[in-house]
């Protein structure tokens, strides 16, 4: 009992030890202000909050954002080829294209892919 008691204490000031030296050693010295300041997407936080931002940017962000969805639903056709019958599964597949093809023609022919006008 004795034996337990004095590992466990032994452990216990080996592991504060461990604690108070590592809290020293990581203590910073020099205190930058541009490192305290919090950062959030690239944006100033203390300056105006109404800047101007670019439609056309957010725009072909939502832009890839939809087809990178398209494509994780089109990588699972791949898996259930083996399962399934050889008509469902290229019907079902080549309507799927066809629809992000359409999506992709609209885009194009009403200038949205445009970087700039």
């Amino acid at each position: 009992m004795f034996l337990i008691f004095f590992c466990s204490f032994i452990t216990f000031v080996l592991a504060v030890v461990v604690m108070f030296v590592s809290s020293l050693v990581s203590k910073k010295t020099i205190i930058d202000r541009e490192k305290s300041s919090p950062f959030e997407c690239g944006f100033d936080p203390n300056g105006s909050a109404r800047i101007p931002f670019s439609l056309r940017f957010f725009l072909i962000a939502v832009i890839f954002l939809i087809f990178d969805v398209e494509i994780t639903l089109l990588l699972p056709l791949v898996s259930i080829a083996d399962f399934s019958d050889i008509f469902f599964y290229s019907t079902t597949g080549l309507l799927f294209l066809l629809i992000l093809l359409f999506g992709l023609y609209f885009e194009w022919y009403s200038g949205a892919l445009e970087w700039s006008s």
